[in-house]
């Protein structure tokens, strides 16, 4: 495959965690053509600074790709400052971007599928971004006459995902219009038709409550009236549930970590269009009792 996108990792303080989305991403068709940009973010205080350092050992020996570029951050920027930052600075020289954090875990068929993507929807402005996650079936069911292996949704995902330098430019990270917002019902519940939180993730993080990159991503999202491409069956597990993140806490009634993801190759349909059924059952993920036990530990989950 020709013009592959960079892979960007963002790592902290779990070296175990680490070297399996690592380890997974080596296993992948077209690692050893990609080139890896990893973005190591400094100790936020002195009881991280050792696990910190152990993650950058691990780092200086990492093989298995075309290029390996580590940045290591100086001082701890926190996980939205660092991700805006290291994107920008990467998708300005290869305009498209695979981006991923340090609890990951891919299938060996996740670069294909997302560089595939990439290229398949590059065209399609109503698509913002693409993810290799997917919720398990018995949270999101899909009808059983759907026979795509994609679908869209109005809501983005941080669990790996990939985008464009003309979408990525397009993102106010500073909400200029949050109090035009605030006033129009309307442009609310086209926002909230990812999710009933995400308004109120919105006022969250204006207000200072929370520090995310994602709910801004989502927003532009909303206000271009574009779309996050999902394959049907996950090529994605999150490894982090069992409290060692700052954002994922421990988890014990998801079993996100029983998830099995698929490793056949995935058929893209490039002029997809969005599913009435799999955006109303996605809507009300965030209407159900689990979600409440998602969103108590996952807080940078959207």
């Amino acid at each position: 495959m020709n013009n592959l996108a960079p892979i960007v990792l963002f790592v902290y303080n779990r070296p175990d965690h680490t070297k399996q989305t690592v380890e997974a991403l080596q296993n992948n068709t077209f690692a050893e053509d990609s080139e890896l940009f990893i973005f190591s973010d400094a100790a936020k205080n002195e009881e991280a600074e050792r696990s910190v350092q152990e993650v950058r050992d691990y780092l200086k020996n990492i093989k298995g790709f075309r290029t390996i570029s580590i940045v290591e951050r100086e001082k701890n920027w926190g996980l939205a400052n660092s991700i805006i930052d290291g994107v920008t600075s990467v998708i300005q020289k290869y305009k498209k971007v695979i981006v991923m954090e340090d609890d990951l875990v891919t299938s060996t068929t996740f670069l294909t599928y997302m560089n595939n993507a990439l290229n398949t929807f590059q065209t399609r402005l109503d698509i913002f971004s693409v993810t290799g996650f997917n919720y398990p079936k018995s949270i999101l069911p899909v009808p059983k006459d759907y026979n795509e292996d994609i679908y869209l949704s109005h809501r983005c995902m941080s669990w790996s995902w990939g985008t464009w330098i003309d979408r990525w430019e397009k993102v106010d990270w500073d909400i200029n219009d949050f109090q035009s917002l605030s006033s129009n019902k309307s442009k609310i519940n086209h926002f909230n038709k990812g999710g009933e939180d995400l308004f109120p993730m919105l006022q969250s993080q204006m207000s200072g409550k929370i520090d995310s990159w994602a709910i801004r991503f989502c927003y532009a999202h909303s206000i271009h009236n574009a779309y996050c491409v999902y394959p049907t069956n996950t090529l994605i597990i999150n490894e982090g549930f069992d409290g060692s993140g700052v954002h994922c806490g421990k988890d014990n009634t998801t079993n996100y970590d029983k998830i099995t993801f698929s490793n056949s190759v995935v058929n893209l349909n490039q002029q997809i269009e969005i599913n009435p059924d799999i955006a109303a059952n996605f809507y009300l993920i965030t209407k159900k009792n689990i979600w409440q036990k998602i969103k108590t530990t996952i807080r940078k989950y959207i």
